[in-house]
């Protein structure tokens, strides 16, 4: 049997002969994820932070429950978000911000680093003033901002969920902005970073988000991705889903052997089980992703140990 232990990202390792037959322990394409939310505080969104009593049922009333806690249409998505999206964050720590706060639409508003654990602690009313305008560039400036913070302490990767309802006030300043980190992200100075924007109900301007998503940069490709949601109350869900997508699009990964020739490639998401042949003479091989590499010694061949030996 192999003597070689697996490490990490790796919870399981076989050779027989040239193939080898790697087990991944968690999926490393969201290694070092730094993600965070951003909703949209612009006066448009008045009527989905106002709280509202929740009545009782008849038989709940008759059972004498006790009253319902108000909400909003808000905090429901909010704190699924947060239980979701954490468990693909590093530290299980996500930055909440409302955007286009403020007279002027331009302001953000940090809620805090808020756990993805107990977020019915959690309240989401809305920034203090809800912004005249929306300005999202400010948004991207305080994401990238707090990523590179996030960095020197185990950050290698960033994903922004933007909420918003409206048509935006800046679309030039994003795409400009978008640029400029893209280069960055291109010279190695930022590391990969996906914008999923999500917009809400009918008053959003389809053709401006797709304008922003379909921009490729080069070395990058693109940045953002985009869908719409009906009503407030589908954000969550399909934010989960785009970041499903998100990941697996950035993901994929390559293997090398121990002279650094490639193995094999994978474009779309890495199986949970890698399978691949080595040369006779590999000692090791590396799993790159997303320009991380991970190296695992490789055992000798493994031998059947119900094998009979005559």
């Amino acid at each position: 049997m192999g003597h070689e232990k697996p490490i990490e990202p790796f919870s399981d390792l076989h050779r027989e002969g040239d193939h080898v037959r790697a087990v991944l322990l968690h999926d490393p394409t969201v290694e070092g994820l730094d993600m965070a939310i951003y909703m949209d505080a612009s006066g448009s969104m008045r009527e989905e932070y106002t709280y509202k009593a929740q009545s009782r049922t008849f038989l709940e009333w008759l059972r004498g429950a006790p009253m319902k806690e108000a909400s909003n249409d808000v905090e429901p998505q909010v704190r699924w978000m947060l239980e979701y999206l954490a468990t693909k964050d590093r530290n299980g720590l996500l930055r909440v911000a409302y955007w286009a706060c403020g007279t002027n639409g331009r302001q953000v508003e940090p809620v805090g680093e808020l756990k993805g654990t107990d977020v019915k602690q959690y309240k989401f009313p809305g920034a203090k003033q809800l912004g005249g305008y929306t300005y999202l560039e400010p948004a991207l400036r305080d994401y990238v901002k707090y990523l590179e913070e996030q960095v020197k302490v185990g950050a290698r990767r960033g994903c922004a969920i933007i909420v918003t309802d409206g048509r935006l006030h800046d679309a030039e300043a994003v795409e400009k902005f978008s640029a400029e980190v893209a280069k960055k992200i291109a010279s190695g100075r930022l590391p990969r970073i996906n914008f999923v924007l999500v917009g809400v109900g009918d008053d959003i301007d389809e053709e401006q988000l797709e304008h922003i998503a379909h921009a490729e940069f080069p070395g990058v490709g693109h940045l953002w991705c985009h869908r719409i949601a009906k009503e407030i109350t589908q954000v969550a869900e399909l934010v989960a889903v785009l970041v499903d997508e998100t990941m697996t699009v950035a993901a994929g990964g390559t293997i090398y052997d121990d002279k650094g020739k490639v193995l094999k490639t994978y474009e779309g998401r890495l199986p949970a089980v890698l399978e691949f042949d080595v040369p006779e003479e590999a000692k090791s091989f590396t799993l790159e992703v997303n320009g991380q590499r991970y190296t695992q010694p490789l055992p000798d061949e493994d031998h059947d140990e119900d094998e009979d030996h005559h």
